[in-house]
């Protein structure tokens, strides 16, 4: 009995956190409707001033004269423009790169490859590397996998009518968002930070954050909040939080788009997921203490704690996925109905979600029933990334530092696209953090035919999605290396 009730009270925790954080859907949808028909100033007739774009680059020998050659296509006078390819790499893209930028050179632009003689620093490090040397008073930052589109520059400078302004940060677009099942979860996810969240945000006076890529700063707002600082792996957070702090203004462009590659594969995507939880925990912990030691509004520093915090929850899904198994047991053999009939309260999180998630794709998309159908799955996808970002969390919290592994891109557009022979594509070793999420799989399945055999109907569906989450995510892991190890034995 003790142990029973030491279940139901670590479940009630759990889930008392994830509506604490789930409910946050509601709250954006309040400024999603209060803020909606605001819109940012810009200024046609600013005059052209001269602009540097960083590409920080590592090991992209597949995308980067991609990369190059859109920067180079923008609709701005080659006079204004520098263009910085800050490779870090270590592979075959050092020779492409090198032989792209001396092309670009002789069609007259003024681009230089800049190698260093360490990553130190890893992408933060590359950045203010180059930054030492830019010549623009405004800088264009994009990842490898980016296509920024020709009006970019003119789209985005015009929004720097006040001296203030020290960011613009663009909506990403997704360049595969068809290719499969996966991307287009990710792509569901990723529109309700990019529709929602940072709109809301902005739009409501609360500190949003640049994405790292698709956006512009004022270079001496860089240098004024500290310039880049490579001591945690989300360092366009990090950056972010500190120039709000000092005063700078951010603007986000819901409605101009930059597009970009998601990644195609299980493995990649679950690395960049471990990264950017594990960095926006470490942020937290550096920059919440001065976020309350500001004189800025309490609400911005509330709802600062809310943003920088969010990744707490991981450890909690994951909990409540384990004790949702034996909860199903103990309901149908012990007196804690009262128990079961407050915890339909919880709910309350998943209606959130689901709203938050509903409205992101409505405000963009004509065809967003279609899309917003996926929920369910992406819901599954969260839990079954649990484990995952459990690891990050808890690496955060307890200093552990770790490389900033970049997320390999494999140049996969269109479904005819096959990133098998890509050499980024290569992993034939399975974490053991795979093999765990496998028998979770098999443990929330337990969970399936007992709320199957109890007629726990209510129970069957958060059943459900934990078990498909973990079985999605895991079985997708190992292909992965099934796959390369054949190719290795055919010799491909």
């Amino acid at each position: 009995m003790i142990l029973d009730e030491i279940i139901l009270y670590a479940y009630i925790f759990s889930l008392s956190i994830l509506l604490f954080f789930g409910s946050y859907g509601f709250i954006m949808i309040y400024y999603h409707e209060k803020y909606k028909k605001k819109m940012h100033r810009a200024k046609d007739d600013l005059p052209l001033e001269t602009v540097t774009v960083q590409l920080p680059i590592y090991n992209e020998m597949y995308v980067v004269d991609r990369l190059i050659n859109a920067v180079c296509s923008m609709d701005y006078p080659k006079d204004k423009l520098e263009i910085q390819v800050l490779d870090d790499s270590t592979d075959e893209t050092v020779e492409v790169v090198a032989k792209l930028v001396e092309e670009k050179r002789k069609e007259g632009f003024d681009i230089k490859h800049i190698r260093r003689e360490s990553r130190e620093g890893f992408k933060a490090g590359a950045l203010k590397e180059g930054l030492k040397t830019a010549k623009g008073k405004f800088i264009a930052i994009f990842d490898a996998d980016f296509i920024p589109k020709k009006d970019f520059l003119k789209n985005t400078l015009r929004y720097f009518y006040d001296d203030k302004v020290g960011m613009v940060q663009t909506r990403w677009e997704h360049l595969n968002e068809d290719y499969s099942l996966l991307t287009r979860i990710q792509a569901l996810a990723l529109d309700g930070h990019f529709v929602i969240e940072q709109t809301v945000r902005n739009k409501a006076g609360f500190f949003i954050n640049f994405n790292g890529t698709g956006g512009v700063w004022r270079k001496d707002c860089i240098e004024d909040a500290g310039n880049w600082e490579g001591d945690t792996l989300t360092e366009d957070l990090d950056l972010s939080y500190r120039a709000q702090l000092k005063g700078w203004k951010f603007i986000y462009l819901r409605d101009f788009t930059t597009p970009a590659e998601l990644p195609a594969e299980m493995n990649a995507f679950k690395a960049q997921q471990f990264r950017w939880t594990k960095g926006a925990v470490e942020t937290a912990k550096k920059i919440l203490p001065l976020v309350w030691k500001s004189d800025i509004p309490l609400r911005l520093k509330l709802h600062s704690t809310f943003h920088l915090t969010n990744n707490i929850v991981f450890p909690f899904i994951l909990l409540a996925g384990i004790l949702n198994v034996p909860l199903i047991f103990i309901k149908n053999a012990g007196p804690y109905w009262s128990f079961f009939n407050i915890m339909a309260i919880f709910v309350i999180a998943f209606i959130g979600s689901f709203l938050f998630y509903m409205f992101a794709q409505k405000d963009v998309y004509s065809d967003w029933r279609k899309r917003i159908v996926l929920f369910p799955l992406f819901m599954a996808g969260s839990m079954g990334l649990a484990l995952n970002n459990t690891r990050a969390v808890m690496e955060g919290l307890l200093n552990r530092k770790s490389e900033f592994v970049r997320t390999p891109k494999f140049k996969v557009v269109t479904k005819n696209d096959n990133p098998i022979k890509n050499k980024y594509f290569k992993s034939t070793r399975v974490q053991a953090s795979t093999y765990v999420e496998l028998i979770l799989a098999v443990y929330c399945l337990i969970g399936v035919v007992a709320s199957i055999y109890f007629m726990e109907i209510a129970a069957l569906p958060f059943q459900l999605m934990f078990f498909t989450g973990f079985a999605g995510v895991s079985l997708m892991s190992l292909r992965q290396a099934y796959i390369k190890k054949r190719q290795l034995n055919d010799g491909l």
